[in-house]
């Protein structure tokens, strides 16, 4: 795998990991992730002859952080995966997004179809636009309770919160996002912040060696966590502009991976999704994964991708 910088336009910069030649595939990852969340899918790809190519996104790891909050919103995020296409010469690829990740790749099948061979959203299905800015619905349904992405709304708190010790932060983001574990995404507002409701596990999960967790507390260390929650103060912005996607459907070949043990499934289900999904080509569910189910399970993660990959028509 090799790295090197994108310039995607406006002064910012991706750090990029790629491998492999052939057709492209771009790997969108999600809070709080990396480039490095895709490192068990990159040499698969390559291996099956695609160019797997997979960005730290701004806010992140190697990536540029710009400092405005507007500067996250969903035609920022979108663009800088069509900007990273534009360099590698390619008018088509398909992309693969995991949880907000997957909101990227979602709209950006909506917003620019002709650059979109095939799109898999992984963890967060397709959710189409709501009819009124969505912090205003939840702060109506959760009226007294905790959720984290309105905790995410106020400047500066769950920043520090998480910032303060990026080890315990993703120690327990990592270990703890699997259904029935304690993890409380929603739950009683009795003054903790994000931090404090996630668990502290003594050993990590099997799936995470501890040279990988220190690979994540070092990279947000020195980054910390504002540039990825600035994704979610956008939510009321993607909303008002974006009036045109109202009832917009997925017209691309679309795919759906998740872990049956994933928390986010029980927020959003994806029940719904294949109405707006003109051609679905398939709804895969890993027993027993939880929410980080690229590096949960790898092997049933890239069979299922090489597979939806090799229907594409290029």
């Amino acid at each position: 795998m090799a790295e090197r910088m994108v310039e995607v336009g406006d002064g910012v910069r991706l750090r990029v990991t790629e491998e492999g030649s052939g057709r492209p595939v771009i790997l969108a990852h999600g809070f709080p992730e990396l480039a490095y969340s895709w490192r068990h899918q990159i040499p698969a790809l390559a291996a099956e002859g695609y160019r797997a190519v997979a960005p730290d996104q701004r806010g992140y790891g190697g990536s540029s952080r710009p400092e405005r909050v507007e500067d996250y919103d969903i035609h920022h995020l979108t663009g800088d995966l069509v900007a990273l296409l534009d360099d590698l010469g390619e008018e088509r690829a398909v992309f693969v997004g995991h949880d907000w990740g997957a909101m990227v790749v979602w709209n950006l099948a909506l917003l620019h179809p002709e650059r979109v061979a095939g799109v898999c959203g992984m963890s967060v299905p397709f959710v189409p636009r709501a009819q009124r800015p969505p912090t205003e619905i939840w702060r109506e349904k959760l009226a007294g309770k905790f959720f984290y992405i309105l905790h995410f709304q106020q400047p500066g708190v769950a920043d520090a919160e998480m910032a303060k010790d990026p080890a315990r932060t993703m120690r327990g983001m990592l270990s703890g996002l699997v259904a029935g574990d304690g993890t409380r995404l929603i739950g009683p507002d009795d003054g903790r912040g994000i931090v404090e409701r996630l668990p502290q596990p003594e050993s990590l999960p099997g799936w995470l060696t501890q040279e990988e967790l220190d690979h994540y507390a070092a990279e947000f260390a020195r980054t910390g966590f504002t540039g990825g929650i600035n994704w979610y103060r956008n939510f009321d912005r993607n909303w008002e502009r974006t009036p045109g996607l109202a009832g917009a459907h997925v017209t691309v070949p679309s795919f759906f991976l998740a872990g049956d043990a994933d928390p986010v499934l029980r927020m959003t289900p994806p029940d719904r999704q294949a109405e707006y999904l003109d051609d679905l080509r398939g709804e895969v569910l890993v027993e027993g994964a939880g929410h980080w189910v690229q590096q949960e399970r790898p092997t049933e993660v890239n069979t299922a991708l090489l597979g939806f990959l090799r229907g594409i028509d290029w």
